[in-house]
């Protein structure tokens, strides 16, 4: 074979004659004339063709990662998702078992600095809008219980009296922070919804209003907790004096971050439809009192109550 193709290309633009004879049968030989350079010629165009569609195939087909398997640009990028998810993954749960710890704290009365949120998550109004609400800043007395950075304290009265820093029974720091007047008007104007019911796990009063109605706290006290919880939506909670807690759900948005004192009726934030756990605008309203859920409805002069 090779001498038939070494004779046939030795020549090759001259036109060779070749005679194909088969040695089991009588049939008549079969003669071509054959060009050996147009030969080259066609094998030349075919395997530029035919490796030309295999690189097509290749590049443009998922043939490629049969072939060659993923990039290292591609692995790359997949690692940085991989890292961005988990990070985000990370910081969710971050988020979530603060939110846990901050309603384990308000449910058990246990406000420790280490149970409060990161206070500037909240964003808070300019003057204008405080203006507006109707409300103006009020300077804290010195003698109200405050940390060594020179924010007050998280912590309840009888919390900080247990640890020496409150103020004693009938100072003057106590008597600022005076006691809930029972009962008190509803924290906004709008229609009671639905009623306390701690059978089914509803521990509070919800009361229908408007989006931006002006949430109004129902005593003085500090603010223990504000931020965002996937049930309550923004939510912000007060401590008063003689260990009552109120909490105050589902806002559009917050007036107010933790450690900032409030005056009796001062507006704390604007109520919405925020969090999974609702079916339209209205404030969820809870009251505690060393750690035991109360009816809100024996503590304020409610409205009468209606369909949404």
């Amino acid at each position: 074979m090779l001498n038939f193709l070494r004779d046939l290309f030795s020549r090759p633009g001259a036109t060779r004659t070749v005679i194909l004879l088969e040695q089991d049968t009588m049939s008549t030989p079969r003669q071509y004339e054959v060009r050996p350079s147009y030969a080259a010629y066609a094998a030349v165009i075919g395997t530029v063709l035919l490796s030309s569609l295999l690189i097509v195939l290749v590049v443009l087909t998922p043939l490629r990662r049969v072939l060659a398997g993923p990039s290292t640009g591609e692995l790359r990028d997949t690692a940085e998702d991989n890292a961005i998810r988990a990070a985000a993954l990370e910081d969710s749960l971050e988020v979530q078992y603060r939110q846990i710890s901050q309603l384990r704290a308000l449910i058990t009365g246990d406000l420790t600095d280490e149970a409060m949120l990161d206070p500037e998550s909240v964003v808070l109004p300019s003057e204008d809008e405080l203006a507006e609400l109707g409300d103006t800043p009020r300077p804290v007395p010195p003698e109200a219980p405050r940390q060594a950075s020179g924010e007050p304290s998280g912590l309840s009265l009888r919390a900080l009296r247990a640890r020496g820093e409150g103020p004693a029974p009938g100072s003057a720091a106590e008597a600022y922070l005076s006691s809930l007047r029972l009962p008190v008007p509803p924290p906004l104007d709008g229609v009671v919804s639905r009623g306390f019911d701690a059978s089914s796990g509803h521990f509070g009063l919800d009361i229908a209003a408007d989006e931006g109605t002006p949430v109004r706290a129902v005593g003085e006290g500090y603010v223990v907790a504000a931020d965002w919880t996937n049930a309550g939506g923004w939510t912000v909670a007060v401590q008063h004096a003689d260990g009552y807690l109120s909490v105050y759900k589902h806002n559009d948005r917050l007036l107010k971050r933790v450690g900032d004192r409030v005056r009796n009726r001062e507006t704390v934030a604007l109520s919405g439809d925020t969090g999974e756990v609702t079916s339209g605008p209205h404030l969820h309203l809870e009251i505690w009192r060393d750690g035991l859920a109360q009816d809100p409805a024996s503590f304020l002069i409610v409205p009468s109550r209606g369909a949404r």
